[in-house]
């Protein structure tokens, strides 16, 4: 409930990450890992790519990473690798352009993915709570 609560918080005050840098480091991490979490369970990493949400691809294999959320980052490295030299396009058409040429035959590697994903390896709801915690200074109102 603490996580959708800071959530919900996070992306209001950053316009639903149109104005990411209105959110400190910390911030930022936390909800490009919630973003990750709500677009793959809603449709998958195709559906992570296409929103807004993978304007911030190589950013959240980071946020993964500095929460302890190794297994995870591993997954979205690996569906990273089917763009161009394995950089997702931070512009969202132009990354929308891409995926429409490479779904196809991306779409065995991402559906593997989404699989790995849904085992949840890592507990990101446990991760995120201790990292705020860890943070608590940097998410007070």
């Amino acid at each position: 409930m603490i996580v959708m609560e800071i959530d919900s918080y996070l992306n209001e005050k950053s316009e639903y990450g149109e104005n990411i840098e209105k959110l400190n480091s910390k911030q930022r991490t936390f909800l490009f890992v919630e973003n990750l979490e709500r677009e793959i369970n809603n449709g998958g990493f195709n559906q992570f790519y296409f929103n807004s949400s993978g304007d911030f691809s190589q950013e959240t294999v980071n946020a993964l990473l500095e929460i302890g959320a190794e297994k995870t980052a591993e997954i979205v490295k690996k569906a990273n690798s089917e763009f161009k030299s394995g950089t997702v396009p931070k512009n969202r058409t132009e990354r929308q352009n891409e995926l429409e040429l490479i779904e196809g035959k991306a779409e065995e590697n991402w559906n593997k993915c989404d699989s790995e994903f849904y085992k949840y390896q890592d507990n990101l709801t446990e991760l995120l709570i201790a990292f705020v915690i860890k943070n608590k200074s940097e998410f007070k109102k």
